[in-house]
């Protein structure tokens, strides 16, 4: 999924993107099934649908996720048989400091039956709850915190955090994003292996926080998906998803980087012609900037957002250059009293980022009014790949999780893993 992105949850829903596009790994090295002889079905819009398939899972994928989640800190808490004992780092150890004892080691496993009580501060030690075990261990003055886990429990504890603690009403919604979250992290195996895990517990990949905010209905939604994740020609689809498309999903071309059959830009429009993630609040927005603000902030977003710019004065244009398919921005043409210089596809979200903010999307227009420059847009994330609003409107309409992830990914096969 992209580089790691600045990130703002939905206000309805506590949604995020899966961004990274840099660390995929290669082909899954097993065969693939072959279709069954019954002709598949077809949606009205044409789309053909999947079928789930089941195939034992390859070995190299028979083992639990390890999720990197807490890398790089200072200080961790640690709940166990009653007691909170704080973890530091002494010299190149880490020092276990309990109420009545301490000690030191360079590593460590903790393990506690149901799940390991482990968080940055006390206060959040009382919602914290982690399947599987965690290996504690010290690297360059720093505390890391691995998460063994099991892939359907790891799920648990994704699917509120992706989507959200949907209804009985939109249930497929849950249940689409557990195979998407699915397939993502089996892609996703070995790409942190430099860094002794395969995923991240962020936005870096996807988010992940333990079994606190998990509920009966995103279980069930894991549960009844158990295994099941979306292939293309055998191997794992790289399964990007978004908060809100504004109508229109958007390829690869949004990173420059090489379009993928299942990735395609499509209208995602209901029956009567507006966009299924309409109720997104999303689906359209507005900023204002004062020109002598955006000088400031082109200067000092330019290495982010991939731009060559000169110290300049004075903003004389802002053009959109070129569009992509979908409508978003390709290039965005920066005129000042300098030069001339362009940002590319979904980094101009960057350019403009204000407060460690950057814009909710690439697909808007710029005008200006007097001393401001005024952006109209629409959607919320790159655009690529699942509109998880528009998957939630889906499945209240009616559609089940194949459907949905039949047209947001078309061509995809559904593959069950049996162990």
């Amino acid at each position: 999924m992209p580089a790691p992105v600045a990130k703002k949850v939905e206000p309805q829903v506590k949604t995020v993107e899966a961004t990274d596009t840099t660390d995929d790994i290669g082909p899954v090295n097993f065969k693939p099934i072959e279709f069954s002889s019954v002709a598949p079905k077809v949606t009205p819009s044409g789309d053909t649908l999947a079928k789930v398939q089941a195939e034992k899972i390859p070995q190299n994928l028979n083992r639990p996720l390890k999720v990197g989640v807490y890398t790089g800190v200072k200080e961790l808490y640690l709940q166990k048989d009653g007691e909170t004992i704080q973890i530091t780092v002494k010299g190149k150890e880490l020092k276990f400091q309990g109420k009545d004892n301490a000690f030191t080691t360079v590593s460590k496993d903790i393990d506690d039956g149901k799940c390991v009580s482990i968080a940055p501060t006390k206060k959040q030690l009382a919602t914290s709850c982690y399947p599987g075990f965690f290996t504690l261990s010290y690297s360059n003055g720093k505390i890391n915190a691995i998460n063994t886990v099991d892939m359907e429990d790891y799920l648990r504890g994704v699917i509120p955090y992706e989507i959200g603690q949907l209804d009985s009403s939109r249930f497929e919604a849950l249940k689409a994003q557990a195979v998407a979250a699915r397939t993502y992290a089996y892609k996703h195996y070995n790409s942190r292996e430099s860094l002794g895990f395969d995923v991240f517990a962020d936005t870096k990949d996807q988010v992940y926080k333990g079994l606190q905010s998990a509920t009966a209905l995103t279980d069930s939604a894991v549960k009844q998906t158990k295994g099941e994740v979306m292939m293309y020609n055998g191997e794992f689809i790289t399964a990007y998803y978004h908060s809100t498309c504004g109508g229109v999903s958007e390829t690869m071309d949004t990173w420059e980087k090489p379009n993928l059959p299942y990735l395609k830009s499509k209208p995602d429009l209901r029956p009567d012609g507006t966009p299924w993630c309409r109720e997104s609040s999303y689906s359209k927005w507005e900023r204002t900037f004062e020109s002598n603000d955006l000088t400031k902030l082109f200067v000092q977003n330019a290495k982010d957002s991939k731009a060559k710019v000169s110290p300049f004065k004075k903003i004389k244009d802002i053009a959109v250059k070129d569009q992509l398919k979908s409508g978003r921005i390709l290039t965005l043409a920066v005129t000042t009293d300098v030069e001339t210089f362009e940002v590319q596809g979904d980094k101009v979200r960057w350019l403009f980022r204000k407060d460690g903010t950057i814009l909710p999307s690439s697909f808007f227009t710029v005008k200006k009014d007097g001393t401001k420059w005024i952006l109209e847009g629409k959607g919320f994330g790159h655009g690529v790949g699942m509109c998880q609003m528009g998957v939630r409107a889906r499945a209240q309409a009616g559609q089940s999780y194949i459907e949905i992830l039949s047209h947001y990914y078309p061509g995809i096969t559904l593959e069950r893993f049996e162990r």
